[in-house]
C-alpha cells in the first residue's frame, strides 16, 4: 500500500478494499439464506426454528474468529505501515495458529453441551432432533470457518481483496449445489444441509492456504516464535468484536427464551426469517469495516491521523446510505420475502411485521459498527469494546427483557432499534473525545 495513493484517492481506495469484502461477506451470509430456503421448503418451519436455537453457538465461534482476525490484521497493518515485514509475518502465523487451536478445543467442549441447551428451551421432540442432526456436524465446520475468516482478512490486508471475493463466490455456488444434492436428491434432511456447509468451508480453507503458500507477497507460512505480547495485543485489539459476538450469543438465547413464551415455535421461525435480513445487512457493514481496517491501521501506523479520520468518515457515509437503500427495498417487499421461506400465514405475518420495524435500526447499527472498527484499527480497544458491549449485550439485553413485557412481539422487534440509537450517542461522544485528544497531542 502507498500512503500517497490512499490520501489522493480515498474513495476509490476504500471501495477497492471494501467492495470485494462486502461481496465476500454477503456471499457468506447467502450460504445461510440458501440453507434456510432448502430447510424451509424441504423440511419445514421446525427445521428453521432448530437452526435458530443454535445460533448462539455460531455467534460464539464467529466472535473468536473476528477477535483473532481483526485483532491480528490491525496489528499487522500498523506494522506494515511502519515497514516491519518480519513482525507482520509473526503476527499472521500466530493469529492463524491460535484461532485454530482455540476453536478446535471449543468444539470438543461444546459437543456434550448440545442436549442441555435443548432442555433449557423446552422445544418439541421433532425440533430437538433437527437441532441435534444439524449442530453435531456443524461443530466440525465452525473451526474451519473461523480459520478461513482470519485468512481472508490477511488476504485483504496485503491488498488482494479480489481473491477473497472469488473464494466466497465459489462458496455460495458450491453450497447451493450441495444443498440441492444432499437434501433433494439424497434425502439427508438437516444432516445434508450441515454436510454441505462443512464441505464448502473445507474447500475454501484449502484455497486460502494455497494462496499463502504460492501467491502471497507479504504474509507467509513458516517458523514462528510464540509471543505472549503479540497474543495479548491481538486479543485486546479484537476484543470488542469478540464482545459484540459474545453479546449476540447471550442475547440470542434471551431472544429465543422470550419469544418462546410470547409466540412459541411460530415466533422462533418468524424471528429466524427476520434474522436472515439482519444477518445480511450486518455482513455488508462488517465488509465495509473489514475493508476500512487495513487502510485506517496503515494510515495510523504511518502517523497520518487526519487521513485515518477521513477514511472513517467516508466509510460511515457509505454505510449510512447503504442502510437507507436496504430500507427502501425491504419495507415494501417484506411480505414477499417472508413468503419465500415458509407457507404458514401465521409465521409470514409475524415476520412481515418484524421486518418493517427491525429495518429502522439499520442506519444506527451501521454507524456503530464502523465506529467499533475504527477504534480497533487505531489500537483503542476500550472504546471499541464499550460500543460492542452496549449494542450487543447491556442495552440490548435490557430492551429484550423489558419491551416484550410491555408491547408483546412488537417489543421484540423494537429492541434493536432502541439499542442502536442509544449506543450511537456513546459512539459520537467517543469521536469527540478522540478528536480533542489528538488536537491536544
Amino acid at each position: 500500500m502507498d500512503i500517497e495513493i490512499i490520501r489522493l484517492q480515498k474513495l476509490r481506495t476504500l471501495l477497492r478494499f471494501a467492495i470485494p469484502s462486502v461481496i465476500a461477506m454477503v456471499l457468506t451470509s447467502l450460504i445461510n439464506i440458501v440453507d434456510g430456503l432448502f430447510v424451509g421448503h424441504g423440511i419445514g418451519e421446525d427445521g428453521i426454528a432448530a437452526i435458530n436455537l443454535g445460533l448462539p453457538i455460531v455467534y460464539l465461534f464467529l466472535g473468536i474468529g473476528l477477535m483473532f482476525g481483526v485483532g491480528g490484521i490491525s496489528i499487522a497493518g500498523r506494522e506494515l505501515g511502519a515497514g516491519n515485514i518480519s513482525r507482520c509475518n509473526q503476527v499472521f502465523r500466530q493469529t492463524i495458529l491460535t484461532a485454530l487451536v482455540t476453536t478446535v478445543g471449543l468444539a470438543v467442549i461444546m459437543l456434550p453441551l448440545l442436549k442441555p441447551i435443548l432442555s433449557l428451551m423446552g422445544v418439541s421432540e421433532r425440533t430437538g432432533q433437527y437441532f441435534m442432526d444439524y449442530y453435531k456436524i456443524l461443530l466440525l465446520e465452525l473451526p474451519l470457518m473461523v480459520v478461513n475468516t482470519c485468512m481472508g482478512m490477511f488476504i485483504r490486508g496485503e491488498g488482494k481483496p479480489g481473491f477473497a471475493m472469488l473464494i466466497s463466490i465459489l462458496n455460495v455456488a458450491l453450497n447451493a449445489v450441495l444443498d440441492a444434492v444432499f437434501v433433494n436428491v439424497c434425502g439427508w434432511g438437516m444432516k445434508g444441509v450441515a454436510f454441505s456447509s462443512l464441505l464448502t468451508v473445507l474447500i475454501a480453507s484449502v484455497l486460502s492456504i494455497l494462496y499463502f503458500v504460492s501467491k502471497s507477497k507479504v504474509f507467509k507460512f513458516g517458523r514462528m516464535e510464540i509471543s505472549a505480547t503479540v497474543l495479548k495485543e491481538t486479543v485486546l485489539n479484537g476484543f470488542s468484536e469478540f464482545v459484540g459476538e459474545m453479546s449476540m450469543c447471550v442475547t440470542m438465547f434471551a431472544y429465543n427464551f422470550v419469544i418462546m413464551k410470547q409466540a412459541g415455535e411460530h415466533g422462533i421461525s418468524a424471528f429466524t426469517i427476520v434474522g436472515y435480513v439482519s444477518y445480511i445487512f450486518s455482513m455488508i457493514i462488517i465488509g465495509f469495516g473489514q475493508g476500512g481496517v487495513p487502510l485506517m491501521s496503515f494510515s495510523y501506523g504511518a502517523r497520518d491521523y487526519e487521513l485515518t479520520v477521513a477514511i472513517r468518515r467516508l466509510a460511515g457515509r457509505l454505510v449510512f446510505l447503504t442502510s437507507l437503500v436496504v430500507i427502501a427495498v425491504l419495507f415494501p417487499l417484506a411480505g414477499v420475502y417472508s413468503g419465500a421461506f415458509v407457507e404458514s400465514s401465521i409465521v409470514c405475518g409475524m415476520a412481515k411485521t418484524g421486518i418493517r420495524i427491525f429495518v429502522w435500526s439499520f442506519p444506527f447499527s451501521a454507524l456503530n459498527v464502523i465506529g467499533s472498527f475504527y477504534f480497533t484499527s487505531i489500537g483503542k480497544a476500550k472504546e471499541s469494546a464499550v460500543i460492542s458491549a452496549l449494542r450487543g449485550l447491556v442495552l440490548l439485553m435490557i430492551c429484550v427483557i423489558v419491551l416484550p413485557q410491555i408491547f408483546g412481539m412488537t417489543g421484540v422487534w423494537m429492541a434493536a432499534l432502541i439499542t442502536e440509537f442509544l449506543t450511537l450517542l456513546v459512539t459520537i461522544r467517543y469521536y469527540v473525545t478522540d478528536r480533542r485528544a489528538t488536537v491536544c497531542a
